[in-house]
């Protein structure tokens, strides 16, 4: 697409890639361009760096922009330990996190705060997302609830490091981000999102040798490329999404460098690392423990380590010697980021790299086929002459989910019992068809049985009684065996798993059945191109009631679950 007077955000702009695409972007002259990091220091003296570069610029080109994008707005300032160690945001965060998805997840997170404010039309993000959930660390985490558990502490005690715990899983934290990415876009209308991705290992396989423990590779290295490879698959997922962003991402494979070669201090954490005395009357005998923490810390000199180092940005100040290894042919070698951000340029302007990670699984995953597509006809019917054969109506097992699609396709199925044609479906009243099932219902009980034995309830007519089994599969069990009724609730649940004999259903039904109709009965007859699939030979004519597929007319309507590709 043109980037010309578009508005850009550009998350983890402070970054060594983020700074680079940001440059690369104003000669395509942008409407503004969003500059964010995480520390309010580094987004606004990035600004004003860039300010100074490109004076001729307007005041308010480039805007910036703080915070962390996975939690929400109220806590994106603050320290991710104080949040974990604060009781009352801790749980906040837990929800946040695993509860179901809500509108008030939504609007309470930083992503929607930011992207509602700024409406981008294109988001690229460099911020090295697998780095900083993985980093989290679980398994730090779990050896702390390991020793709280074995020192035998008080209840209070195991239940603070179990939500800790909880809160560093790494994929719930992934699921939900997306999640709120995807919506938030998509009600701005961002047109394009590029991922500026991550391998995990600089490229190298799992004989990396740069690792952060004693493992090698390490635990939490290889989380890292875990949870950048789950990243990319529901990168995947969302680039097949209708009518949302075109996803693209980036993923290099090699060290990135760099920003700044320089003699100066050096900085871990953001702060100087200081000198510790070495005197030689620090030395310690080895005995028969080692104590990794010291009751009493050795004196400092006051000093702060300096010497000559290269700026990789987000990923490390290293020394030469540091550099040159990691650097050197057959380690990780490097790209540089402005190699990165040209191939991030050419994509959103639709040019193809070949560096488009999403592109090439499009490419390389196995989709659909014309032998499958053909079968498809074939084992329908068998299953249509195996039903006639045992007298029984093969219709939903709730083995394949959701529990929507077990409630429609039974529903439809005892409307199809009670008529015979599509056309005497809405020639039928609502109320005779609801009457007509409620009295199906009551006379085959081997029916409802079937129904309420794979978890679907029926709501009766009346909507105040309920048939149901041992199981429900809505609402589902969220720790809470007792759920107050309203009628609100009920409309929900009818709508997501029960089989619901009320009249207005049966509206439902009769609106959805006559729009199919509808659909196919405005394709000319003498139009015989490959344009249209449902035609009313592919509905029988409307003399038949195919269950499947009418259901499938509704996930695609009703649902929005289209295939795009």
């Amino acid at each position: 697409m043109d980037i010309q007077n578009k508005t850009v955000l550009v998350l983890g702009g402070w970054g060594l890639v983020g700074n680079a695409v940001t440059r690369k972007l104003i000669p395509e002259k942008p409407k503004k361009i969003i500059v964010t990091s995480l520390r309010k220091e580094e987004a606004e003296s990035h600004v004003t760096q860039l300010k100074k570069e490109f004076p001729n610029l307007p005041e308010d080109y480039f805007i910036p922009w703080w915070g962390n994008i996975f939690v929400r707005n109220e806590f994106k300032d603050t320290d991710r330990f104080e949040i974990l160690n604060d009781p009352v945001k801790r749980k906040v965060l837990l929800k946040d996190i695993m509860e179901e998805m809500t509108p008030e997840v939504l609007r309470e997170s930083s992503i929607y705060k930011l992207l509602t404010e700024h409406k981008p039309d294109i988001i690229v993000d460099s911020i090295n997302s697998a780095t900083g959930i993985a980093y989290q660390d679980i398994y730090t985490t779990y050896h702390k609830i390991s020793k709280a558990i074995e020192d035998k502490p008080s209840a209070e005690i195991i239940i603070e490091e179990t939500e800790k715990l909880l809160c560093t899983q790494y994929i719930p934290q992934l699921i939900r981000h997306i999640q709120i990415l995807y919506n938030s876009m998509n009600e701005v209308k961002t047109k394009i999102y590029v991922k500026i991705g991550t391998s995990g290992t600089g490229g190298m396989g799992l004989n990396i040798p740069y690792t952060h423990s004693e493992e090698k590779p390490s635990r939490v290295l290889l989380s890292k490329s875990s949870v950048a490879g789950a990243h990319t698959l529901l990168l995947f997922l969302m680039g097949r999404t209708p009518e949302g962003a075109i996803t693209k991402e980036i993923k290099p494979t090699g060290a990135i460098a760099w920003k700044r070669i320089a003699f100066d201090e050096i900085k871990k954490r953001g702060k100087p690392i200081d000198i510790v005395d070495a005197s030689l009357n620090n030395i310690q005998k080895l005995d028969s423990e080692l104590q990794l923490n010291l009751d009493t810390p050795f004196k400092l000199t006051g000093e702060k380590l300096k010497s000559v180092f290269i700026d990789t940005g987000e990923n490390g100040t290293f020394s030469r010697g540091e550099f040159e290894a990691i650097s050197a042919q057959g380690q990780m070698e490097y790209v540089t980021p402005e190699e990165i951000a040209e191939d991030v340029i050419f994509e959103i302007k639709g040019g193809n790299t070949g560096h488009d990670i999403i592109n090439a699984l499009d490419n390389a995953s196995l989709g659909p086929t014309y032998r499958a597509g053909y079968l498809q006809h074939v084992a329908v019917q068998k299953l249509e002459q195996l039903e006639e054969l045992h007298n029984v109506s093969s219709v939903a097992f709730e083995l394949l989910g959701p529990p929507r699609l077990s409630k429609l396709l039974h529903e439809l199925n005892l409307i199809k019992k009670v008529t015979k044609s599509m056309h005497e479906i809405i020639e039928t009243s609502a109320e005779k068809l609801s009457v007509d099932t409620y009295n199906l219902i009551q006379q085959n009980e081997s029916l409802r049985s079937e129904i309420i034995s794979i978890g679907i309830p029926i709501l009766m007519p009346d909507g105040k009684s309920l048939l149901r089994g041992n199981e429900m599969k809505i609402p589902p069990f969220r720790g809470e065996n007792k759920i107050a009724i309203t009628e609100e609730k009920i409309n929900l649940w009818t709508n997501d798993g029960w089989i619901d004999l009320r009249i207005e259903n049966m509206k439902n039904w009769q609106q959805r059945i006559k729009a199919i109709m509808d659909e196919a009965n405005l394709i000319p007859n003498d139009d015989t191109s490959s344009m249209h699939v449902r035609t009313k030979m592919y509905w029988d004519n409307f003399e038949k009631i195919n269950i499947g597929k009418v259901v499938s007319w509704i996930f695609i309507h009703e649902e929005k679950g289209k295939r795009m590709k």
